[in-house]
């Protein structure tokens, strides 16, 4: 079966409908056996409903899942655990399990402890908006972005497959790494940046707001991205975050040394690096196409 074709045998249940869920049922409309929906939000499950995006919906995932073969948890990190712990629960049958959270380690940590009925793997699509919602869903979300996939030991060949062909179907790139490598480099790629950006964000003086351009509202973008939610996947990273902090704050120190030395010289040098270290970084083969 082709990559173009192949969830048409698949009934796929998606729990938690906002920006992620949302453009990932956007993705896969028409081209499932069966697309389900659950949110805990009325409202949500009834736009998801006006849209005409699933087959069935429901806020209780117990009336969906049992037809389930993928089960895919598209909630935030702490959400995502509750819902592993209820899946035994909610879902009676065999079925493959694959989340979309922002963390790996304590997520497959919890998915190696379902059932042996439960064909479990972690997943964190590296793509997304300072915007969330269903409001903000869009079927090109996940276009060109690279997909990381974390395998548990117990994970079938079978899952494997299942996961790799759905990353493709939705024009992705599927990158396996393990969950603790994950979430490592996701601390100075995702996590950092939040962090960065809020700083930035607060340490604009008021008077100084007139002059506000492109540079500060490109480098605070995702200041604005859902407070809650982000303390949620920082709290579940907190260690490889302090370790990205304390690189980039070695970073921070060698500039203002240049700075306060009044060194042009050596100013220079450290704006050639980065410029070249980011170049560097964007012509890797997965991450060329993100920018």
């Amino acid at each position: 079966m082709s990559d173009s074709d192949f969830l048409g045998d698949i009934r796929v249940a998606i729990l938690g409908l906002g920006l992620m869920g949302g453009s990932l049922a956007l993705a896969l409309r028409g081209r499932c056996r069966l697309l389900m929906g659950s949110d805990p939000d009325a409202i949500t499950l009834g736009a998801a409903g006006q849209l005409n995006l699933f087959d069935h919906l429901s806020l209780i995932p117990a009336e969906i899942l049992p037809q389930a073969d993928l089960v895919i948890l598209a909630a935030p990190v702490g959400a995502i655990l509750g819902l592993i712990r209820q899946l035994p629960e909610l879902h009676p049958g065999k079925a493959v399990v694959l989340d979309l959270g922002s963390t790996k380690q304590a997520i497959c940590q919890a998915l190696d402890a379902l059932p042996p009925r439960f064909d479990a793997l972690g997943g964190h699509p590296m793509c997304g908006k300072e915007t969330s919602g269903l409001a903000n869903a869009e079927a090109a979300l996940y276009h060109e972005a690279v997909f990381a996939l974390a395998a548990l030991p117990r994970t079938s060949s079978r899952a494997r497959s299942l996961a790799e062909q759905l990353v493709h179907a939705i024009g992705a790139h599927p990158l396996w790494l393990e969950p603790g490598t994950h979430d490592r480099w996701v601390a100075s790629t995702s996590h950092l940046p939040y962090l960065l950006a809020v700083c930035l964000a607060l340490s604009l003086p008021d008077e100084a707001a007139p002059l506000v351009g492109p540079g500060w509202r490109g480098t605070t973008r995702l200041a604005s991205s859902a407070s809650g939610m982000m303390a949620d996947i920082l709290d579940s990273n907190r260690e490889n975050l302090l370790q990205a902090l304390g690189v980039f704050r070695q970073q921070l120190d060698n500039l203002e040394a240049m700075l306060r030395a009044d060194t042009r010289v050596g100013l220079l040098e450290i704006l050639k690096k980065g410029s070249a270290a980011r170049a560097e970084r964007l012509d890797a083969p997965l991450a060329r196409s993100q920018f």
